[in-house]
């Protein structure tokens, strides 16, 4: 199934917002319902493909026939941009000029690659393409080039699985969901339930270095790939042989994050858990966000380590935002006091039991308040369905966008008041006063990522409109001592100021292995990596 073009995911998970929401948007935002609706798909003006009759006769020889060679319309346009704020206002108001000349489906890695050779010899640009899901500007090269979109989608296997190593080899079009469906069959998980998991593929994961909502027990995305396999238009590149190695630097990770700009990954090698036996989610009240992050840290840096952990602020407790489907509920027990932690245990019976009864000591010890397992459950329930709340809120006439970033645990403070500063400041001189929320999502034991969510009135132009204040938001990152991507990735939304995180030097090592890898600057030009 396709996701829904013109918005997220599953149409028939579409829902209106309350109205005791558009209540709250019009009275304390100003938000007005736009005067019309989004257009439709039939209504949009596609322009001609540009991919020339020789271009396409040879994409068509690399792939096996015309079937996996699509230039009609409704292609070309589920497979336009990606997912975040700006692009969905952009598609909605007919907007297809970075439109992709064709879709291209390959069957095989060899095949990717003679796609990507074919591509280079024709002058025409890719965009590898997973779930779609980038929400960074992952999926629209700069420049004015004629491009394919790479859709990887019949790269869907599960090569193998080493249960004596608890390893998988996955092909990287794999939608995240299958994957589990899978290794479930055969009693293991992978663990990665990011907030895209309905809709995410495989290779997107290691391409954009993602981080699951389950981190804090199984880590990261790029922390679970042991070995993987690139096409690029020069050859394959094939990396990790052992679980760790002191054979020079590990190549590995000059792949993961690098979101289509060096090659496109078509395989990937990846560390699988035991099913848990049990799963138990539950709710704690904090005081304040900084009591909260203190009691986090705590157990990030101590133990025990929760499966999930994560943190709202009073804001976003306020607001219902940390358990999606409570949002505009007028239900008894609600939790909008004071901050709402989220912590969930995943494992055997005796480990669950073990790591929730010592946390528990240490979360009351930090001044938490026991709220039950219902908050956790309702998280658990609706972790999937904040997209769909965001395609909610523009209809209604809202803005809504989410950014996100990571630092050390002496830094987050500072960070965190930094960001909501240059949000609300921004937004408001241009008339559209914010409301800014934010939760910790991820723990380490050095630090922690905050994952901010803005809503405001649309103004008179949404995409320009917003341009200001992720500039101001993105500055205030870096003079925080921020990252500038935690799990979302670059793309060319962040592009300029992830080149001031790694500085000259790193940005020139950077184009030196883009020079080598893809010489015809073929591969996702513009993302990720700064122009020559």
């Amino acid at each position: 199934m396709d996701m829904l073009w013109s918005g997220w995911g599953d149409p028939a998970k579409a829902a209106p917002l309350p109205d005791t929401v558009t209540g709250l948007l019009r009275d304390l935002l100003g938000v007005t319902p736009r005067e019309s609706g989004p257009a439709s798909l039939e209504e949009i003006d596609v322009p001609p493909s540009g991919l020339t009759a020789a271009a396409r006769a040879a994409l068509t020889d690399c792939v096996g026939g015309d079937a996996y060679v699509r230039t009609d319309a409704e292609s070309r346009v589920r497979h336009t941009r990606g997912k975040s704020t700006p692009d969905l206002l952009r598609i909605r108001a007919g907007e297809v000029d970075d439109i992709p000349a064709a879709v291209v489906l390959p069957g095989s890695h060899d095949e990717v690659t003679a796609v990507l050779r074919a591509c280079a010899e024709h002058a025409v640009a890719v965009v590898p393409f997973g779930g779609g899901t980038s929400v960074v500007g992952g999926l629209a090269p700069e420049g004015k080039h004629c491009f394919v979109a790479l859709d990887l989608r019949r790269l869907d296997a599960l090569v193998r699985v080493d249960e004596i190593s608890r390893t998988a080899v996955l092909q990287s079009g794999m939608r995240a969901p299958r994957c589990e469906e899978l290794l479930g069959e055969l009693g293991w998980t992978l663990g990665h339930f990011p907030q895209s998991y309905e809709w995410a593929s495989v290779g997107g994961f290691a391409a954009a270095r993602s981080s699951g909502q389950a981190s804090a027990g199984y880590g990261r995305f790029d922390e679970m790939v042991l070995g993987l396999t690139l096409a690029t238009p020069e050859g394959t590149l094939e990396v990790g042989r052992a679980p760790r190695s002191a054979a020079g630097p590990d190549l590995r990770q000059l792949v993961l994050g690098s979101e289509g700009a060096l090659g496109v990954i078509t395989s990937v090698t990846v560390r699988i858990r035991p099913l848990p036996e049990t799963r138990v989610y539950e709710g704690w009240r904090f005081a304040s966000f900084e009591a909260g992050a203190a009691a986090l840290r705590k157990l990030a840096q101590d133990g025990p380590r929760p499966t999930v952990l994560r943190l709202s602020d009073e804001t976003e407790t306020f607001v219902g935002l940390a358990q999606p489907d409570r949002i505009g509920s007028t239900e008894e027990g609600g939790t909008s006091a004071g901050c709402m932690a989220i912590a969930g245990y995943e494992g055997t019976a005796q480990d669950t039991a073990d790591r929730r009864s010592k946390a528990r000591e240490v979360l009351l010890a930090c001044g938490g308040e026991y709220v039950g397992e219902e908050p956790g459950e309702r998280w658990a329930h609706g972790r999937y369905n904040a997209p769909y709340l965001r395609d909610a809120l523009l209809d209604a006439g809202a803005f809504a966008e989410t950014l996100e970033t990571a630092c050390f645990w002496s830094a987050l403070p500072g960070l965190y008041e930094a960001v909501r500063q240059a949000l609300t400041v921004t937004l408001t001189e241009e008339g559209t006063p914010p409301l800014v929320m934010c939760h910790i999502s991820h723990v380490y034991e050095n630090g922690a990522s905050l994952y901010f969510t803005v809503v405001s009135a649309q103004g008179d132009d949404p995409v320009a409109h917003w341009a200001p204040a992720k500039r101001a938001a993105n500055d205030a990152i870096i003079a925080a001592g921020g990252t500038i991507s935690h799990h979302h990735g670059v793309g060319t939304d962040h592009r300029d100021w992830y080149a001031r995180e790694i500085g000259p030097v790193g940005v020139r090592i950077l184009q030196a292995l883009k020079a080598e890898l893809d010489p015809a600057g073929t591969l996702n030009p513009g993302v990720l990596i700064p122009v020559r």
